[in-house]
């Protein structure tokens, strides 16, 4: 990686370490195992600069375990890893995570505005910077906005809905300025406008600041249009290429090991086979992609 600032903060504290022409990420042979299964077998991927990764499967195939290595929270059994040109989990790193929804106690009274603050002030996943306060709170602020969470700075998490908390998640994951940005299932809890929103933010992150984004989810519709290639896992096994050269019926049946047939509706992509093989969870907006269709 470069050293060469991309962008300073309003106070120009804060620099960001500049995409190189390599990878972002980088993982070479990875083999990772959980509970005596292996999740990730031998798996070889470079994610360049601005490029948005879907990351796909059925239930427990490993896509929320391999962003968990990517953290650096699990080590892989075997194979190179690598995050913004360092080690996962390195302090220096610019990264931004959107975990898996979890909702907030009620009672906490941390509100929006100081969890965004969290991703800039500091925490495990965030670079940290030493800003004057208004700086910082400008920072704050535009990620909330470019969320359309403005009304949400003050309010205490506990009292916020799902989708509200979701938001407020996407927000500090942004507002660290980050190189890579891992996303696991942000678009749940959302409505339709909810989910354009998000997805919209990612696509300016990437195209606007180089910022690779790594998206895992059930249901890759809402950002087909924007989706370069996809990692697709399943019992061990995984195919990398782009939407058209995964959701294949030849591909998706060699990889479920079952009859598949892929069919594009309307701009929409259907995956119908078995259900006993492809499990997921329904989606409220009836926006079905992918393993649940009978």
């Amino acid at each position: 990686m470069g050293t060469d600032p991309v962008g300073t903060d309003p106070v120009g504290s804060h620099v960001r370490g500049a995409p190189g022409p390599g990878p972002v990420v980088s993982l070479e042979s990875v083999t990772v195992s959980r509970g005596g299964r292996t999740l990730v077998r031998d798996l070889d991927l470079e994610v360049a600069p601005g490029e948005f990764i879907a990351i796909l499967g059925p239930n427990g195939a490993g896509k929320t375990t391999l962003l968990k290595v990517l953290l650096g929270e699990l080590e892989p059994d075997s194979g190179t890893v690598l995050v913004d040109g360092r080690a996962p989990g390195h302090r220096g790193t610019h990264l931004g995570y959107v975990p898996q929804q979890k909702s907030f106690d009620p009672g906490i009274t941390l509100r929006g505005r100081d969890l965004v603050g969290l991703g800039i002030d500091g925490t495990r996943w965030g670079p940290g910077w030493p800003s004057r306060r208004g700086g910082k709170r400008r920072v704050v602020d535009d990620a909330l906005a470019r969320l359309g969470a403005g009304p949400l700075a003050d309010k205490p998490l506990g009292r916020m809905s799902g989708g509200e908390q979701q938001r407020v998640r996407v927000a500090q994951a942004i507002a660290c300025d980050p190189c890579v940005m891992l996303c696991d299932e942000p678009l749940l809890s959302l409505d339709l406008t909810g989910q354009r929103t998000v997805a919209s933010v990612l696509d300016h992150r990437r195209r606007d600041h180089g910022t690779a984004v790594l998206f895992v989810t059930h249901e890759i519709n809402p950002v087909l249009p924007m989706v370069d290639r996809i990692v697709y896992l399943v019992d061990g096994r995984h195919r990398i290429g782009t939407p058209d050269e995964v959701f294949t019926t030849e591909v998706m049946s060699d990889l479920y090991s079952s009859p598949v047939e892929v069919l594009r509706v309307r701009g929409q992509i259907v995956v119908v086979g078995d259900t006993q093989h492809l499990s997921a969870e329904p989606w409220t907006t009836g926006h079905h992609h992918d393993h649940g269709a009978h």
